[in-house]
């Protein structure tokens, strides 16, 4: 089946058929502070800096020494790989004892549009490693803010252990423009018995170019983070039994949601999303998980029935994460609550607003290199 019948068949069932857990409806999750953290001296080694992301601002690691990032641009296909790597990743490490890489950053080659998003793991040989060691990554263009927490830097993609694939969307991409810079946070860790030396994380991306005078061949999406901890750091505490945490963000602008899958961890229960303002619910996502309480998958649903989920400017979303926690234990930072998806504006010049000075991502850049 055609990647464009796939899609119209997901429309008319509403569930797309792909496994989707520590991401969102194409993407994966996070928040962010409400100022970014200067970066620490360079000879920290002992410390990650932290800026917008998945990691709570009081969590530190040791770094991971040597782990760089390469591209490969197919022109021929359209699309680019990245990899990131080597992580060294001893069995039976969990993420806070794990050194973890200093985030890294790529400047996108192109004026265009990225298509899609799929990651993989895999070794110095190519044997794929299990999606398991990897705990999180994230995407964040430095040069955009996020629509609805514009505290925060735009969030572009981001996998949890699943590695779900982003398929394309036939006529809709994301808008990046020649220069932009895209910072990579990533987290990996190994609950497993078996070590893994030299691990890679490639993830390939099809793209677009924009056509002559910039005219755009695809309509721009935007990515939608609706966050139970509204615009803060997305990981949160679970105390032992049931957990239910709410948060809520604002909607800025008119426009449709084409669809959302959620982001939650181990025992987790549901996700809801809520229209406050108009008193109804838009989803419910209920996690799957397996005899140990893993997470397994969190659906997705579409909305292409009705022509899109329609907000409106000033609209309040509520959030509502639901787990339950049988270790009989506190879990710091054991959870997260997102519910994620693509945005299209009514106007998308308006859209123009979010473009942020590159100031900032100019002083992250050459803090990362110094710690190379």
């Amino acid at each position: 089946m055609t990647i464009s019948r796939c899609w119209k068949a997901c429309g008319k069932a509403r569930i797309r058929p792909v496994r989707i857990i520590a991401v969102m409806l194409f993407l994966a999750a996070c928040a962010a502070n409400a100022q970014q953290a200067p970066a620490p001296p360079a000879h920290d080694m002992q410390h990650m800096h932290h800026h917008d992301g998945f990691m709570g601002a009081g969590m530190h690691h040791a770094v991971a020494k040597g782990v760089k990032l390469e591209q490969q641009i197919d022109a021929a296909s359209h699309s680019i790989t990245l990899r990131e790597g080597p992580f060294t990743l001893p069995a039976n490490t969990d993420h806070m004892k794990m050194p973890q890489p200093a985030d890294l950053y790529w400047t996108i080659p192109l004026d265009g549009w990225l298509l899609g998003y799929t990651p993989r793991l895999v070794d110095a040989s190519g044997n794929a490693v299990p999606g398991r060691v990897l705990h999180h990554v994230a995407w964040w263009n430095t040069n955009r803010a996020d629509f609805l927490c514009p505290n925060k830097e735009e969030h572009i993609f981001g996998a949890g252990s699943e590695l779900t694939n982003w398929i394309e969307i036939p006529g809709y991409g994301y808008h990046v423009r020649k220069g932009d810079k895209i910072r990579m946070e990533t987290m990996v860790y190994n609950p497993t018995p078996t070590s893994y030396d030299k691990v890679y994380l490639e993830v390939k991306v099809p793209y677009t170019e924009a056509g002559a005078n910039g005219a755009a061949p695809v309509k721009s999406v935007y990515p939608a983070w609706m966050d139970v901890m509204s615009c803060r750091d997305s990981g949160y505490d679970l105390k032992a039994g049931k957990n239910e945490n709410t948060g809520r963000v604002a909607v800025k602008y008119d426009g449709i949601l084409l669809g959302v899958g959620g982001h939650m961890h181990d025992y987790a229960k549901q996700i809801v999303l809520e229209d406050a303002t108009r008193k109804e619910t838009v989803v419910t996502l209920d996690a799957k998980l397996d005899a140990k309480g893993e997470l397994l998958s969190i659906p997705v649903v579409t909305f292409f029935d009705k022509g899109g989920y329609k907000f409106g400017a000033g609209d309040q979303l509520k959030i509502t994460a639901t787990y339950d926690n049988p270790t009989g234990k506190p879990l710091p930072d054991g959870a997260m609550g997102i519910v994620v998806g693509y945005f299209v504006p009514n106007n998308d010049a308006a859209m123009s607003a979010l473009r942020r000075k590159p100031k900032a991502a100019a002083r992250q850049v050459a803090a990362v290199s110094r710690d190379q």
